[in-house]
């Protein structure tokens, strides 16, 4: 059997493990899934009439407006998971067995990423659901649709690659969900809840090269026929990017870890 039939064979492995938890204890995946929910109708709902004057429009236009982002940011809360389920391997044992069995050395990190990612688009679409059934619409293309998944894919990817890797240097469960917040807390200083140029001058740059505004700006230019500019090649970059450095962050430290 060859090296990469051992690695996808315990790849799998490792990612019905996942699954299973999850499915097990689903109460930190609904937490943290409520988050961009509750926020999602608190902006609709209590905000909405004034915050919608932001976008030039009526509270139909701001639930166009707000989606996007909120689809985003239901990203960076379902990896915060992610950091607290690696942290609980790395500290509860389970590594140590690990050593002792013939499994391939990235099939753990490999089933973790595997089984964040799938989570993560299962709850965009719960999000998504919820969205269209207060009103949000899209009139985008079967083209533009897959380009959107596409983005939300590569952007779960990344995150969940930085999410292990803040997993793994967090010595403890409570430590890993704190050194992740800054996936949850980002998309609060980005275009998703208000325009760029509703924000002070000083802070404005800050908002607009950070990750999440960019791929929020690709994803509205998908969904809802806005203008992307270089928000798509800066959105992909950054995704790349992110990807790359939370790969060899994740592997370096897992392979100390090991010993």
């Amino acid at each position: 059997m060859s090296t990469l039939t051992l690695a996808a064979r315990d790849s799998s492995t490792m990612l019905r493990r996942n699954l299973l938890h999850a499915r097990r204890y689903p109460s930190l995946t609904l937490n943290l899934l409520l988050t961009p929910i509750v926020l999602l109708l608190l902006f609709v709902y209590i905000f909405g009439g004034a915050m919608s004057a932001g976008v030039g429009g009526n509270r139909t236009a701001y639930i166009a407006y707000l989606v996007p982002g909120l689809l985003l940011m239901t990203i960076g809360s379902t990896v915060v998971g992610t950091a607290v389920s690696v942290s609980n391997d790395m500290t509860e044992g389970i590594i140590a067995r690990f050593r002792t069995m013939a499994i391939h050395r990235s099939s753990v990190l490999v089933g973790h990423v595997i089984g964040s990612v799938i989570q993560a688009i299962v709850s965009v679409l719960l999000v998504g659901a919820v969205a269209v059934a207060i009103g949000f619409r899209s009139h985008a293309t079967p083209v533009e649709w897959l380009a959107a998944i596409g983005l939300l894919v590569l952007f779960a990817l990344a995150l969940t690659w930085i999410a292990v890797g803040m997993g793994l240097i967090s010595p403890s469960a409570e430590a890993a969900s704190n050194n992740a917040m800054p996936l949850i807390l980002l998309p609060l200083i980005s275009s998703a809840f208000t325009p760029l140029h509703t924000m002070p001058g000083w802070f404005q740059p800050i908002a607009r090269y950070q990750p999440f505004t960019p791929a929020i700006e690709t994803l509205r230019g998908l969904l809802l026929h806005s203008k992307i500019g270089d928000n798509g090649a800066i959105a992909i970059a950054w995704c790349l990017g992110l990807t790359v450095l939370g790969y060899f962050w994740s592997s370096s430290k897992f392979d100390k870890e090991r010993g």
